[in-house]
């Protein structure tokens, strides 16, 4: 199971953590964004070519480190299909590398559309009998508001794949209690039945240590419902937004964990890809700084949740 994988590699690095790589024109060298420019012109081909470019750098520095990375497909979707192949090559490249990678799109639909995006995503297309790998990442964030429906296409495709899926729950940003807080009428708040919801559907896609193929998505900036999370869908591994940059802390997160240490992953995007700003470096410097960052957020809550143990 994917999350198997994911878990071992969190083990052996003795780190929970993915680095977000969701990359703007103006945190990239300018170095990286005028060479990039001078081949190509200031044209979605240059921009999503420095993407590309600064991904590989901050990647050749923490690969060995850092377990994971996590693409947001707005951040390549932006500018056009060729940010789009950007993305597939970051991801193609972090798994070159021995990185976990979970591709962030939220995707949501049901029927033959959902079975497309996970296709596109997790699975295999088929062309003209030969099968080939669109994206091939190894995890996929989706919303599950859709219900079942929504769901059942892609863990067929994760049973048959090795892939696995987080499933938004109690998500970071200040107005998600707008909806996930309310409750409903057997008493739960929306974002504990989802979490229950997600404890059903990964009963599809069980693993050896004890946490299924389907994850969850929730904050570290509300550590209260993350431990309540924690504690009511024990077999459901987390991926936690909000560290760092959105106000949450190894405090806030300790929560998503369990007495060994497993159950989680900690995002940190900008926190990581801008870290030179915070060190007082040169934009030169933005990859040693991103692999400095990735150390201390290691060190952070390592030394909160203890050593991690299968």
């Amino acid at each position: 199971m994917a999350f198997d994988r994911l878990i071992e590699k969190i083990a052996e690095t003795q780190n929970p953590t993915v680095a977000g790589l969701d990359p703007k024109l103006e945190y990239i060298p300018a170095s990286i964004r005028n060479a990039c420019f001078e081949k190509y012109g200031k044209t979605l081909e240059g921009a999503a070519a420095a993407l590309f470019e600064f991904n590989k750098a901050i990647i050749d520095r923490i690969y060995d480190i850092v377990p994971a990375v996590k693409p947001q497909a707005a951040y390549y979707e932006m500018y056009g299909w060729q940010g789009v192949w950007a993305l597939t090559d970051t991801i193609a490249y972090a798994q070159s590398k021995g990185m976990f990678v979970i591709t962030d799109g939220k995707r949501n639909d049901i029927g033959t559309t959902m079975q497309a995006y996970a296709a596109a995503h997790l699975g295999t297309t088929d062309i003209c009998g030969e099968e080939v790998y669109p994206f091939g990442a190894d995890a996929l964030t989706v919303n599950g508001y859709l219900g079942t429906d929504g769901i059942k296409p892609l863990t067929d495709i994760c049973k048959k794949e090795d892939k696995g899926i987080f499933v938004l729950v109690k998500t970071s940003n200040p107005s998600s209690g707008e909806l996930q807080d309310m409750r409903l009428e057997n008493g739960a708040t929306v974002y504990e039945q989802m979490g229950r919801m997600c404890e059903s559907w990964g009963e599809e896609l069980p693993g050896k240590y004890g946490y299924s193929g389907v994850g969850a998505v929730v904050g570290a900036t509300y550590p209260e419902q993350l431990l309540e999370m924690r504690e009511k869908a024990p077999h459901t591994f987390f991926l936690v937004p909000g560290y760092g940059a959105q106000g949450g802390g190894a405090e806030d997160a300790k929560n998503a964990f369990d007495k060994n240490g497993l159950g989680a992953i900690i995002n940190s995007s900008r926190g990581i890809m801008c870290a030179w700003k915070k060190q007082n470096l040169t934009e030169e410097d933005f990859a040693e700084a991103a692999r400095n960052e990735a150390l201390r957020m290691k060190d952070d809550i390592i030394s909160t949740i203890g050593k991690i143990s299968l």
